[in-house]
């Protein structure tokens, strides 16, 4: 154990985010699954805790591994990784496994795991970005190069993601737009970029009205109950969610003593936020909120410390896209937003979206290993230095 903590590098904060995370995961999973259980498992809660567990540890491998990797071995592979999510992102379009009405999904064979090609395409985009801007660095007042190379593989790839999961799309797009600002594309580029997605979103949601093909009829609906002043056109699952943030209180009802996950839709998914908050209160939610924000706070000291272009992009780009979507989550709990099917990063029951989600920490972890090994490497070279002046003085 020693050796092994010895040979883990990187921000030990961020470490020490992703092992408080995983626990809330597995106290919040426990609790959340009893009407599942009983469903499905004659009661066993505790089928669903082994499970989680297990998803858990083998993401903490997946980082591990991804951290020991030299950050730039992701730059190889970033056009890889891109190329090969538009042929998956168009392939689960028309063939994709159908869950919780949307076909996002493909099945792997033989081993039967599911799994979003979105998380895969989000990966691949935002490895291809960090990999662009970094060389592009000298080039982005050319708006035909900055267009071509950098902004359209974003269209592309949340045009085919919007057509299944356009929370997912939108998250894409606005870390992406983050992105880009920090990485000193020019405001007039942004601004066109805008409103070139725009144009693009209503092309698509007409098309899709029109023919019936992707999910525009679920979008406007969704969009109508969220602004509705009617009562009856809340939503049944953010109705029992904002019931269970009320009962929470400042300090909640204890661990394992919520009421509402035998009502809510997806207890342990995309509304566990406010099942950690009707358990943990007020208290429990702004401790989480705190987390996510301290996890982002380290990846932008660390994307400042960074001597390399596509490290620091790579860093600060999936820190982005992580937050972001743990704040969609925890606005449509809260019904500040309408609801999507985003998930709480590392903490909602998942497998292969958590896996993603690993890796992505992993790689963040990478770059920081590199850091912390270059400031060690600087230290050295100055102490040998002054050994060597004070022999020559001498």
């Amino acid at each position: 154990m020693e050796q092994l903590l010895n040979r883990t590098k990187g921000d030990k904060i961020i470490w020490g985010v992703v092992i408080v995370l995983s626990l809330i995961s597995l106290l919040a999973v426990y609790s959340s699954t009893s009407s599942l259980a009983y469903r499905l498992n004659k009661g066993h809660t505790e089928v669903y805790l082994i499970k989680q567990l297990g998803v858990l540890f083998a993401g903490l491998v997946i980082i591990y591994f991804c951290h020991k990797v030299n950050y730039t071995v992701y730059s190889n592979i970033a056009l890889l990784l891109f190329a090969i999510s538009i042929p998956l992102l168009i392939f689960t379009l028309f063939y994709g496994t159908t869950l919780n009405e949307g076909s996002r999904w493909i099945r792997l064979p033989l081993v039967g795991i599911t799994f979003q090609t979105s998380d895969l395409a989000k990966l691949g985009l935002f490895m291809f970005l960090a990999r662009q801007l970094s060389k592009m660095q000298n080039d982005l007042d050319n708006l035909k190069k900055v267009f071509i190379h950098i902004f359209l593989p974003v269209i592309v790839i949340c045009g085919l993601v919007a057509m299944a999961n356009l929370s997912t799309a939108l998250m894409i797009a606005l870390s992406s737009g983050v992105l880009f600002f920090i990485g000193r594309v020019r405001i007039s580029h942004l601004l066109i970029l805008a409103t070139t997605g725009i144009l693009l979103f209503g092309i698509l949601f007409t098309v899709s009205k029109l023919t019936g093909f992707g999910r525009a009829a679920t979008w406007e609906q969704r969009i109508k109950k969220f602004t509705s002043n009617d009562k009856s056109d809340e939503p049944f699952q953010v109705f029992h969610s904002k019931i269970a943030i009320a009962k929470g209180g400042l300090t909640g009802k204890g661990a394992g003593n919520s009421t509402q996950r035998n009502f809510l839709p997806h207890p342990y998914s995309d509304f566990i936020f406010a099942i950690i908050i009707e358990e943990y209160g007020l208290v429990g939610g702004i401790v989480l909120i705190f987390l996510y924000l301290l996890f982002l706070w380290r990846s932008i000291v660390l994307f400042r410390r960074c001597p390399f272009a596509f490290g620091a992009f790579l860093a600060v780009g999936l820190s982005f896209t992580l937050v972001f979507q743990a704040f969609l989550n925890m606005g449509v709990n809260v019904n500040l937003l309408p609801v999507t099917g985003l998930t709480l990063p590392l903490v909602s029951m998942g497998g292969s979206s958590i896996w993603f989600t690993c890796v992505a920490i992993g790689i963040i972890l990478s770059v920081s290993r590199f850091v912390e090994e270059e400031k060690k490497t600087m230290a050295e070279n100055v102490v040998t230095a002054n050994l060597t002046s004070n022999n020559e003085i001498e």
